[in-house]
């Protein structure tokens, strides 16, 4: 079981900057992947950025250039450095954790948290 907490959301005005941080409860070099995801009223959760250990970073088209995900593996914390924000980055952002065992996979959650991009 991995558990995450959230912390970081809030509100900015256009143009500023938010660090998420997500820290877990278990060694995240063993986790096989973690992430950062948007849900809007659609109840869908899109990517924003994801980490692995051996791959690299992915992100989604909105995000590139302007946000950064890092890992901190003495830490067991995975962050997300949001810059020149626009009011579409307006959200509710939840931290991921994706394991994968010999049976499968499963993703972990954190609880959430909002950020609002308004002046």
């Amino acid at each position: 079981q991995v558990q995450l907490v959230e912390s970081g959301g809030g509100l900015v005005q256009p143009g500023g900057s938010l660090r998420l941080s997500c820290a877990s409860s278990v060694d995240i070099k063993s986790i096989y992947q973690l992430g950062w995801y948007r849900q809007g009223p659609g109840n869908v959760r899109r990517p924003v950025a994801t980490i692995r250990n051996t791959v690299g970073t992915d992100y989604a088209k909105s995000a590139e250039g302007r946000f950064t995900i890092t890992r901190d593996n003495a830490k067991n914390t995975v962050n997300l450095q949001m810059n020149s924000l626009k009011p579409e980055d307006t959200d509710d952002y939840y931290c991921n954790a994706e394991e994968h065992y010999t049976s499968g996979s499963k993703n972990y959650w954190g609880q959430g948290n909002q950020v609002t991009v308004s002046s």
